[in-house]
């Protein structure tokens, strides 16, 4: 969407606050022993506190309120049975709509005591999302992003998950402009507006560039034993530095 009122950047606001509120209450839960689908219950309970509405169930009627990706699990993580072991590297993605307006953030953290290439890994890729959210705004091209994602990953040693890319977002979970691509792609000629609202989530990667849907349709998992972190903001364009609308 592109913001119309400040009526638009308020409630962006709102719904950006409940979703990265749910984001750190989950993270703050998280314990070894626990279900992922107990972990999702808890952040369901938050967002209905809220009257959130979790924006895939809602949207695709996927079978839980939020995505919860486990080690070598990318992105689209089912909760279940799944239990959370020391050491694991953990991915919790919330997306949620409040009075027509939609949020999505995701972050990536590993469970106490782990392996430090692992919290290496979840802070190389927040600061190369912040990296891209600082550069961005009316006038720049949209395949900046590509090109500093790009950059910073090889910069740090990383791969660069291929086909998970940024969205626009607002009035829907996904809508123009689509497939922002996480590398430099010569040939997009679009440009950021002011008023523009979307997401920026480099998935960094130590070993494949790609991540593979399983049997259950939903999960993107690495094909080899590498790791991948995430790390999304919601934001809104503006003529200087993007307003984060999912800032906790």
């Amino acid at each position: 969407m592109t913001i119309g009122s400040q009526d638009d950047i308020d409630a962006l606001k709102e719904i950006g606050k409940i979703v990265a509120t749910t984001i750190s209450e989950m993270k703050r839960q998280t314990r070894v022993g626990m279900t992922t689908k107990e972990l999702d219950e808890i952040g369901g309970r938050i967002l209905k506190s809220h009257g959130a509405v979790p924006a895939p169930k809602a949207t695709y009627d996927f079978p839980g309120y939020t995505c919860i990706s486990v080690n070598q699990e990318v992105a689209h993580g089912i909760p279940g049975s799944r239990i959370i072991r020391p050491g694991d590297l953990i991915n919790i993605d919330v997306s949620a709509e409040l009075g027509g307006y939609y949020a999505d953030a995701g972050h990536s953290f590993p469970i106490a005591p782990y392996n430090p290439s692992l919290k290496r890994l979840c802070d190389y890729t927040h600061q190369t999302m912040m990296k891209v959210i600082s550069s961005l705004k009316h006038g720049v091209k949209l395949n900046e992003i590509g090109r500093i994602i790009e950059a910073e990953a090889k910069k740090g040693g990383y791969n660069i998950i291929q086909n998970l890319c940024s969205h626009g977002i607002g009035k829907s979970l996904h809508e123009a402009p689509t497939e922002i691509l996480p590398v430099y792609n010569k040939h997009d000629k679009r440009v950021l507006k002011e008023g523009m609202v979307i997401t920026i989530e480099p998935f960094l990667s130590t070993g494949a560039g790609y991540a593979v849907e399983q049997g259950d349709g939903w999960t993107l998992c690495m094909p080899d034993n590498g790791y991948a972190a995430q790390h999304e903001h919601t934001i809104i364009i503006t003529k200087d530095r993007p307003i984060i609308v999912t800032a906790a």
